[in-house]
C-alpha cells in the first residue's frame, strides 16, 4: 500500500519508502496534467482564441501602440492582416494535441511544484525549508511574468514585424500554423527561463559565490553574452527579434545587480 509522505514524518524511511512516495507523486502529476490537457483539448475554441489573438490587429498591445502613435503624430497605425496556412494533412490535429499538452502543463505546474516541495521538505531544516519555499514561489512567479511579457509584448511585436515584412510587393507572406505555434511557445518558454536570472543571482549572492563588484566589472561583457544568448534562443534569425529579446534580459541583469548589492549589504 502506498503511504503518503505525511504518514512517514518522524519515522525512518527506507529507500523503497522514498521511491514509493516519489512514484505516487509522479502518478499524481501525470494524472492532473492529463486532466487539464483533456479539458484544454475539449475547449479548443477558447484555447485557440487566446493563442491566435496576437495575429489580429485589434490585440491589446497593438491598440495601445496605436493610441500612443495617434497621441504623438495625430494619426493611428495602419492595420495589418496575416493569414495562417496549414500544409500537412494531420498537422492541425498534431498542433491541437501539442497546445493542449502545453496548457495542461501550465495549469498543473502549481500542483507539480507543491508535490515536489512536499517530497523534499522533510529532508530540510526549518530555515532551509523557509528559503526553499521562497525560491520556489518567487521562481514560479518570475517564470509566469516572463511568459506573460512574451505573450503580450515580445511575440506580438515580433509577429507583426516579421508577418508584414516584405522585400517586394510581388512576394506574399504565407506563414504556417506550425511556425506560428512553434515561435510562440519557444519565445514564451525562453523568456520564462530568462526571468529566473534575478533569482539565480540572489541565490548565488546568498551563497557568497557572486558579488555586486564582479557584476559591475563585467557589465560590458554581460551585454555581449546577452546578445549571443538572445540570438540563440530566438526562433528566427532576424536582428529585430534578437533585440526585442535582448532588451528585457539586459534590464533583468541591471535589476540583478541591485538585488545582489542589497543581498550583500544584508549579509553584512
Amino acid at each position: 500500500m502506498c503511504m503518503g509522505q505525511e504518514d512517514l514524518q518522524g519515522e525512518s524511511m527506507s529507500f523503497w519508502d522514498h521511491l514509493d512516495v516519489l512514484r505516487s507523486s509522479i502518478i499524481r502529476m501525470v494524472v492532473v496534467t492529463v486532466a487539464f490537457a483533456l479539458v484544454a483539448f475539449l475547449f479548443k475554441d477558447a484555447v485557440f482564441s487566446v493563442i491566435l489573438a496576437p495575429k489580429y490587429d485589434d490585440f491589446v498591445i497593438y491598440q495601445l501602440f496605436d493610441r500612443i502613435n495617434e497621441w504623438l503624430t495625430g494619426t493611428g497605425m495602419q492595420g495589418f492582416s496575416v493569414k495562417l496556412i496549414n500544409t500537412g494533412l494531420a498537422q492541425q490535429f498534431v498542433v491541437h494535441m501539442k497546445v493542449s499538452l502545453y496548457v495542461g502543463l501550465l495549469f498543473s505546474s502549481p500542483y507539480i511544484l507543491y508535490l515536489l516541495f512536499r517530497f523534499i521538505s522533510p529532508a530540510l531544516y526549518a530555515d532551509e525549508r523557509k528559503y526553499s519555499l521562497q525560491i520556489v514561489s518567487w521562481g514560479y512567479l518570475m517564470f509566469l511574468f516572463g511568459v506573460l511579457l512574451s505573450y503580450f509584448l515580445i511575440f506580438p511585436l515580433t509577429f507583426r514585424f516579421l508577418g508584414t515584412y516584405q522585400v517586394s510587393e510581388d512576394v506574399t507572406n504565407m506563414i504556417t500554423l506550425d511556425s506560428y505555434i512553434g515561435t510562440l511557445m519557444t519565445l514564451n518558454l525562453a523568456m520564462g527561463i530568462v526571468f529566473e536570472l534575478p533569482l539565480l543571482c540572489w541565490l548565488l549572492a546568498k551563497l557568497g559565490i557572486l558579488n555586486v563588484d564582479f557584476m559591475k566589472r563585467f557589465r560590458k561583457h554581460a551585454v555581449v553574452v546577452i546578445l549571443i544568448a538572445a540570438a540563440i534562443i530566438t526562433p528566427t534569425s532576424d536582428a529585430f527579434t534578437m533585440l526585442v529579446v535582448a532588451l528585457p534580459i539586459w534590464l533583468l541583469y541591471e535589476a540583478s545587480i541591485r538585488i545582489v548589492g542589497h543581498t550583500r549589504s544584508v549579509k553584512r
